[in-house]
């Protein structure tokens, strides 16, 4: 499955600081993670978007600036099937972005989109009146409900005013259990801490959250 990262500070930081120990992670996972990957981060007040088909250890990540917002997803394919660079995360309706980790079964809901974490997107959106944790805590009970079998899900939502963790898993998780990391003016919650770093704190099961 995907490793996803939000990074939010008071002040601007470099992108590639926070893209290398990412992509680092990325590469030495246990499930394969090259499947393509993408970021969002606010720029002069909107966001900006990249996305590309190779693994994100492959590229160029000196490329990307500053920010004091960011999301990150590295790709790891269901089945490895729909690999075009179009089914990368971010994906964003224009004013939010969403990125997912995880695997359903069963679903019974509907909702429009190529692959699964799409639909979950758009699935969201029905329940947004402005409050994206609540919309987003409504939609994960839902779908829970409606499915089989959720190995894991995973969601981190931002329109950059609001930002929303949901984490649940059913299985391993040294895998799928989210962590963060807090520090004077940043926040950052990630898959798994970065390489070589213990200061980072597991994030409890079940668990929905504004961040």
């Amino acid at each position: 499955m995907c490793r996803i990262l939000y990074a939010r500070a008071d002040t601007a930081f470099a992108i590639p600081q926070l893209l290398a120990p990412f992509a680092k992670l990325s590469q030495t996972s246990p499930e394969y993670q090259g499947h393509g990957w993408g970021c969002a981060w606010i720029e002069n007040g909107r966001w900006r978007q990249y996305h590309d088909i190779s693994p994100i250890w492959e590229d160029n990540l000196t490329r990307f600036g500053s920010t004091r917002l960011l999301l990150a997803h590295a790709r790891s394919a269901f089945r490895d099937e729909g690999i075009i660079v179009e089914n990368n995360m971010p994906f964003s309706d224009g004013e939010s972005m969403f990125i997912f980790n995880g695997e359903l079964r069963g679903v019974r809901v509907k909702s429009e989109g190529r692959i699964g974490a799409e639909k979950i997107y758009n699935y969201i959106r029905r329940f947004d009146r402005g409050d994206k944790c609540a919309a987003t805590g409504k939609a994960v009970d839902i779908i829970k409900k409606r499915s089989t079998y959720v190995r894991a899900m995973n969601i981190i939502l931002s329109d950059g005013e609001q930002s929303v963790l949901s984490t649940s898993y059913s299985e391993n998780p040294g895998y799928f259990q989210m962590f963060e990391k807090r520090e004077t003016g940043s926040h950052l919650v990630c898959s798994r801490p970065f390489p070589g770093e213990t200061d980072w704190t597991p994030i409890e099961n079940n668990t929905t959250i504004a961040l």
